[in-house]
């Protein structure tokens, strides 16, 4: 076969196979489309945490900064090194903020603040120093007190605890699906301000999932002396930030739920 020849059967050749290999990819949701989205607030990753009846009398819960800290000690891997980057999230905090003040839509815990104190205590001397000047009567009002601290930390963060894969080749035309899982673990522990005393602690673990799929074809041409072969692949991660979501409000329904098992807190009744 002369070069141009050859050259002509290849071209159309290339797309009718990259097209027939691509195809299931894109038919099952493989290659997601790019699509401009507009940005949209993250809701509750766990439904029932923000669908539990309200609580007769709003326990008052203080998260400081730092009050759920990465114990992991994990670094970012591209596979063959670790990186500088931490694994997770350095700050899980605001996910438990989330998860409290969202518990029964806001109707179960009085979270105050403590992660921007400095900035709340200033901003409160300055408005005081102002009343007392020009409007003596006026008075700031004092802080709502904390009955009781939420801490914690995000445990461990363990790569490739399972892995697998499996795949089919016939007459030139393959495909395989590999995946792997990684297990967050995260620990929470209500506090007792006025004794020191942990009322609450809960442990628990969610499962990051990766997967990974390719389709190739390979043919033999011009009487088997040339080989043309094509490609495709994608793959899909879990966020780690969702899944450390995840555990946290997990771990708050469970908190919920000891609490009212233990007459800390109750559901208000309902008619």
């Amino acid at each position: 076969m002369k070069t141009g020849t050859l050259q002509q059967f290849l071209y159309p050749l290339l797309v009718l196979l990259s097209s027939c290999a691509s195809k299931n990819l894109l038919e099952g949701g493989g290659v997601p489309s790019v699509v401009i989205q507009n940005s949209s607030i993250l809701e509750l990753q766990l439904e029932e945490l923000q669908n539990l009846p309200p609580a007769k009398q709003q326990p008052v819960i203080a998260v400081y900064n730092n009050s759920l800290q990465d114990l992991t000690g994990q670094r970012k891997s591209n596979g063959q090194f670790a990186l500088f980057s931490t694994a997770i999230t350095q700050a899980p905090e605001a996910f438990l903020i989330r998860a409290l003040k969202h518990t029964s839509s806001g109707n179960f815990f009085k979270v105050v603040e403590r992660v921007g104190l400095d900035s709340l205590t200033k901003e409160r001397q300055l408005i005081r120093s102002t009343r007392e000047t020009f409007d003596e009567e006026s008075r700031v009002k004092p802080l709502l007190l904390a009955g009781l601290l939420m801490q914690g930390g995000v445990l461990s963060y363990d790569v490739n605890t399972k892995s697998g894969g499996s795949g089919a080749r016939y007459l030139g035309i393959g495909s395989s699906k590999q995946y792997r899982e990684d297990s967050v673990s995260v620990s929470l522990r209500v506090v007792s301000v006025s004794t020191g005393e942990i009322l609450i602690e809960v442990l628990t673990s969610k499962t990051v999932l990766s997967v990974g799929l390719s389709q190739d074809v390979f043919r033999f041409i011009d009487e088997g002396s040339r080989l043309i072969e094509v490609e495709g692949g994608v793959s899909e991660n879990e966020s780690t930030s969702i899944v450390i979501q995840k555990a946290i409000e997990r771990g708050v329904l469970e908190i919920v739920k000891i609490g009212i098992e233990r007459g800390y807190w109750e559901y208000e009744k309902t008619s």
